[in-house]
């Protein structure tokens, strides 16, 4: 193992963004085996250290691998695209006024039926940004062009979370 490897070649991993989560699970455990400090204890504190700094990275890039959004991320600045999502907050105009629409839809929805209709229009939205980042990524390796769909999972994302918020307070 080295260090220097970016997640996917940590992982054995082909550089794209459909990956097979069971797999994905099944490495890191088995990179977790391999690492585990206590697997060092015989040859002394210092391996137990580099065998903890390996445990960390090894989670840090599971975590980026598995979520859809960080690995769609890391994926695009890898190839040059940097999402600069604090930054660069441009988004197409059909985009922005779904953004409008929902957010009327949620001030004004008076229940958790409304609710949930909300978020199940997200999670369809959801789907649709996956599969066009998937594609982008996967098939036209438009990697500028993958950074908008990522930019708009970020908002759908923060959008559902404000939604379960609320969901949540109506229940408690």
């Amino acid at each position: 193992m080295n260090l220097q490897s970016d997640d996917f070649e940590l992982f054995g991993l082909e550089r794209r963004f459909a990956q097979d989560r069971a797999a994905l699970d099944a490495r890191w455990k088995d990179l977790q085996r391999q690492a585990h400090p206590d697997k060092f204890s015989a040859q002394g504190a210092a391996a137990q250290r580099v065998a903890m700094q390996w445990s960390v990275r090894i989670n840090e890039a599971y975590q980026r691998l598995k979520n859809p959004l960080k690995r769609a991320a890391y994926l695009c600045e890898l190839h040059g695209a940097q999402v600069n999502a604090e930054n660069n907050t441009a988004m197409p105009t059909s985009f922005l006024m779904q953004q409008m629409q929902w957010r009327e839809e949620l001030d004004e929805a008076q229940g958790a039926q409304d609710l949930a209709q909300i978020s199940q229009q997200c999670r369809r939205a959801e789907r649709d940004v996956l599969l066009k980042i998937e594609q982008l990524l996967d098939q036209s390796h438009d990697f500028a062009a993958a950074v908008a769909q990522v930019r708009a999972l970020m908002f759908i994302e923060r959008f559902v979370a404000d939604v379960n918020d609320r969901l949540d307070q109506i229940e408690n």
